[in-house]
């Protein structure tokens, strides 16, 4: 068997895998994004936040294997934000903005919520002026001091 051969035989085992992995992540993202619409808590829909799935602007390979990053922009509001997600050792580990990373190994609406609060309170501070913004999880909404 040729090494081209060989290349083809890995990737075609591995397609399954890859597939759920890829579906894993994108449902992870998902919820994210469901939770930052009702991150302002009950009743109070964030309607301003959208979810653009897009590869992974760093991945070199495709189709990418095992374990690679998955992609979103958020747009939240006048701002968009890339979150990368991948699945490692039995949890989702992510980063976004600049170098804030998380790992979510609950995937209860709780977990995820409070990492939609997490994601807010930090692109605040990567924008805003830090004495004056503040998004506290007590709270319901972004509030200005």
């Amino acid at each position: 068997m040729s090494s081209f051969d060989e290349l083809q035989a890995v990737i075609r085992r591995g397609a399954q895998a890859r597939q759920a992995d890829q579906q894993a992540c994108e449902g992870f993202l998902n919820l994210l994004y469901h939770a930052l619409r009702a991150a302002n808590g009950p009743g109070l829909p964030l309607n301003n936040v959208s979810m653009d799935p897009v590869a992974d602007p760093q991945e070199t390979l495709r189709p990418a294997p095992l374990g690679s990053w998955h992609a979103a922009w958020f747009r939240l509001g006048l701002c968009e934000v890339l979150v990368r997600v991948r699945r490692a050792d039995g949890a989702f580990r992510g980063e976004y903005g600049r170098g804030e990373g998380f790992r979510v190994d609950d995937l209860s609406e709780d977990a995820v919520l409070r990492l939609a609060r997490q994601v807010l309170r930090d692109v605040i501070t990567m924008y805003g002026d830090r004495k004056s913004t503040r998004l506290n999880s007590s709270h319901r909404c972004i509030s200005y001091a």
